[in-house]
């Protein structure tokens, strides 16, 4: 068990989460409610209430995996990663989901779904969720609250940290929504809890998260600084880095290189870890390329999250070879595949000896006739539940793998593609990072200036980052998430892949979501 988690083990605070599930119209599950002055005077109560707020990301409820803190939602379609993983993944051509009799995940395999599906209302709850914790932990850590509780100076250094931490956290939860709805319900800790707030589009989410973030940048603990599990300025960079890099799609407007100028200090503030499945093991949280993963704990962390899903989802059906990750033999049998246009990124001889290569064909066909058909489709090997010294997790159904959110190499990638699109040629330093992740996967092609271009780069982008919750996002970038430019096996509901409408590039809000949000207007199209 990693012991530097414990400081997550305090989430089941019930009044934290009650008070914040007044702002998404839901009830608490728990009714105990403790006053808050009471619960905030105890020792240590500002330590477990932001530990609240990150353990968010990977926990549904106090109770363990089946419990949720979100009223009329199923735990399973509402944990933060593991949707923010389906909606980047599933929906492309890099993995595929084999039980399209579990709920909404058929809409998601094959790109066609509609308003109703429980994953758009699931989403929008958690992030909403996200950014009532953040709130609620800054109204009650006001200098105002802290003195009338007695809280001590030593005491009060450590809270202002956790506010600004709280800030950025909930910044990257509206960075999301601009990502997957393109608007949202802006509320902040000057709301009341139980108040609706404005109506904010994608140009006003923008404007929001990149003020806060740029606000609290020079306030974070320096890039690779933090404790374990908690988001110093290299996270929020990189979420900064983010909005910039996609900024055309978001608000219509060119921000490279801003993108390029935020990524600046986190490049010599980390290192490529010289083992690439260093980052995929159970205790990658030790690689030196981890800007930022989401903690997980095989037995204190329990959930259903987006690595649980990957690592049980990656064992095949035929291979039975859960043992070779730390994990049960069968897992979820044959869960996840890969599609055929995603293990044609690594075919030739250029990609045998790299690395980042971790697709097994054995007797497998590459194409998938039958989604059903677990024996159809390649499938990988790059997370595992073993550590980097071969020793196993601490449950073999739970892992103690943490998700790679945000690394160096992504960074690299970001800071490549947008010099590339500034200036039309890659220049030295970008070519510089992209043989420097080639040399680490002990891939002997480097490249040249001229052999690198955009379409390049979004493969690159594939062959290093895949399954890590990039990949919706990056083929929107590019113009080919939509359309019949290009198209994988699936696309469309159709076998071998067709166009899709352009207005799929945001998601539809559940009727659920309009019903309690009055003031958010359905998506075009739908």
């Amino acid at each position: 068990m990693k012991n530097s988690l414990k400081y997550l083990l305090f989430f089941s605070i019930v009044w934290f989460f009650s008070a914040c599930t007044e702002d998404l119209n839901t009830s608490p599950i728990d009714p105990l409610v403790q006053r808050e002055d009471e619960v905030f005077s105890q020792p240590g109560a500002y330590n477990s209430a932001i530990a609240g707020v990150y353990a968010n990301l990977v926990l549904t409820g106090p109770n363990g995996p089946e419990s949720s803190n979100l009223g009329g939602i199923d735990a399973g379609f509402s944990q933060y990663m593991r949707v923010w993983w389906y909606f980047q993944n599933m929906t492309t051509d890099e993995t595929i989901w084999s039980y399209e009799g579990d709920i909404g995940t058929k809409d998601l395999n094959r790109t066609s779904w509609s308003n109703t599906n429980p994953f758009f209302l699931g989403f929008y709850s958690r992030a909403m969720f996200q950014v009532a914790l953040a709130n609620e932990f800054l109204r009650q850590s006001t200098e105002a609250k802290l003195t009338a509780r007695n809280i001590s100076a030593q005491d009060r250094v450590l809270i202002a940290q956790y506010r600004i931490e709280a800030r950025a956290l909930r910044a990257m939860a509206y960075y999301h929504l601009i990502d997957t709805f393109g608007q949202a319900m802006y509320l902040t800790e000057d709301n009341q809890v139980g108040v609706t707030g404005p109506i904010y589009n994608r140009q006003q989410l923008f404007t929001f998260v990149e003020s806060e973030l740029t606000a609290v940048i020079p306030q974070m603990m320096a890039p690779n600084t933090a404790p374990y599990g908690r988001a110093d300025a290299g996270f929020a960079r990189m979420i900064l880095a983010k909005l910039y890099l996609n900024a055309q799609v978001y608000i219509g407007q060119n921000k490279n290189q801003e993108c390029m100028t935020v990524l600046e200090p986190i490049m010599s503030a980390y290192s490529l870890s010289p083992n690439y499945l260093h980052n995929f093991t159970a205790d990658n949280q030790l690689s030196p390329e981890m800007i930022f993963s989401v903690p997980q704990d095989g037995v204190q962390t329990q959930s259903y999250s987006g690595i649980t899903v990957i690592l049980n989802g990656q064992i095949g059906f035929i291979e039975r070879n859960g043992a070779e990750f730390g994990m049960n033999p069968d897992g979820w049998s044959g869960a996840l595949r890969i599609r055929k246009e995603f293990a044609l990124k690594f075919d030739g001889p250029t990609y045998a000896t790299d690395t980042r290569n971790t697709i097994f064909a054995g007797t497998r066909p590459i194409d998938i006739f039958d989604i059903a058909a677990r024996g159809q489709g390649y499938i990988i090997k790059k997370f595992s539940n073993k550590t980097s010294l071969g020793v196993n997790g601490s449950d073999p159904g739970f892992p103690d793998t943490d998700f790679p959110m945000f690394r160096l190499a992504d960074a690299y990638l970001m800071y490549a593609e947008a010099q590339l699109r500034k200036d039309g040629t890659v220049n030295g330093t970008s070519l510089n990072y992209i043989n420097a992740l080639r040399t680490r996967a002990n891939n002997t092609n480097l490249l040249n200036a001229g052999q690198v271009n955009l379409d390049f780069i979004l493969d690159e982008r594939s062959r290093e980052l895949y399954w890590e919750g990039h990949r919706r996002q990056d083929l929107i970038r590019f113009g080919k998430f939509t359309g019949d430019n290009y198209t994988w096996q699936w696309k469309g509901g159709v076998q071998e892949g067709v166009g899709i409408p352009t207005h799929y590039t945001l998601f539809p809000f559940h009727p659920t979501t309009l019903g309690a949000n009055s003031g958010l207007t359905q998506n075009p199209g739908y």
